[in-house]
């Protein structure tokens, strides 16, 4: 049995969960969340808790039984405490801003990099080489972050570019020169 998928879910009390058919949809303080869950798993609710079983040991009900519980369980983290992921800009002259609902990125480029938050997904600059990028869907916030550092992945040479924070890059040797 799964040992992710048999965990029950805590539900806190300021948050309402609604299972009608396949469509879960949990409402908390910081906004509503939904998604479909399998037909062939169900979801049992009792007060403060959440669990989900299946209903056979088949491959398919073993391999969404902890994807199941892990992604009603986001949910519920997710309108509760929401997520972030924080990002640092490394390099000579590199660095960000904030105008607005815009984030604006000096990377290297002849122009400036611009990214618009969207209506579930907000950034913040606290400093000129630090970004966080915060929102209840820990799915959406993991994209938008990871959209943001395909605009500058960091170099194994010198190390500039934008990484996620403490994230380790492996750095090359340069030429060899000659021997």
């Amino acid at each position: 049995m799964s040992r992710i998928g048999r965990k029950p879910i805590n539900v806190p009390a300021d948050v309402e969960v609604n299972i009608e058919g396949n469509t879960v949809t949990v409402k908390g303080p910081k906004g509503t969340l939904a998604t479909e869950i399998s037909s062939k798993l169900t979801l049992d609710q009792q007060p403060g808790l959440l669990t989900v079983t299946r209903p056979s040991d088949e491959k398919e009900c073993r391999s969404l039984h902890g994807l199941t519980r892990t992604l009603v369980s986001n949910m519920v983290v997710g309108v509760t405490e929401g997520f972030r992921k924080e990002l640092e800009i490394q390099g000579v002259g590199y660095r960000a801003q904030k105008q607005g609902d815009e984030l604006i990125m000096n990377l290297g480029y002849s122009h400036q990099v611009i990214m618009a938050d969207t209506d579930d997904i907000v950034t913040e600059v606290p400093a000129p080489n630090r970004i966080v990028v915060t929102g209840i869907d820990k799915q959406k916030v993991g994209q938008f972050a990871a959209n943001i550092r395909g605009k500058r992945p960091p170099e194994p040479y010198k190390g500039k570019g934008i990484r996620y924070a403490g994230e380790y890059v492996i750095r090359k040797d340069g030429k060899a020169g000659k021997s």
